[in-house]
């Protein structure tokens, strides 16, 4: 077997698109993805940077997912943690997990985001 991620889905609001599209583009820089005109009647948002891809899709009953969350690597933690501040975004930090800097942040609609860096320095990692 061979397993590998193609996207993370978080819902979303009917009717937030843009503000999303604000978020992951505007804030955090992601492109936005042209989807398929078959899934682009459903609503939506798709997104991706280097070998990330995210997919928001509406949902009728919306509730913003505050535990479950995507892991997302970054090249410099920093960088983006006074990017997300900058648009006051609150960012908070996490040092509980070996080997990595971490921090979180919510979208736009409240879905947490981890946002994740591996520590050179650190003998561990995970």
């Amino acid at each position: 077997m061979s397993y590998g991620l193609h996207h993370v889905q978080l819902a979303i609001p009917a009717g937030s698109e843009d503000e999303c599209r604000a978020f992951y583009v505007g804030v955090l820089g992601l492109t936005e993805v042209r989807k398929p005109p078959v899934l682009a009647a459903r609503g939506g948002l798709w997104v991706r940077g280097d070998r990330l891809e995210i997919h928001l899709g509406v949902e009728a009953d919306f509730q913003p997912a505050r535990k479950a969350h995507p892991g997302i690597l970054v090249g410099d933690l920093d960088a983006l943690a006074a990017r997300l501040d900058a648009q006051g975004v609150e960012v908070t930090w996490d040092d509980a997990f070996p080997g990595h800097r971490r921090c979180y942040a919510f979208d736009n609609v409240g879905n947490r985001l981890e946002f994740l860096q591996p520590d050179p320095a650190s003998p561990t990692r995970w």
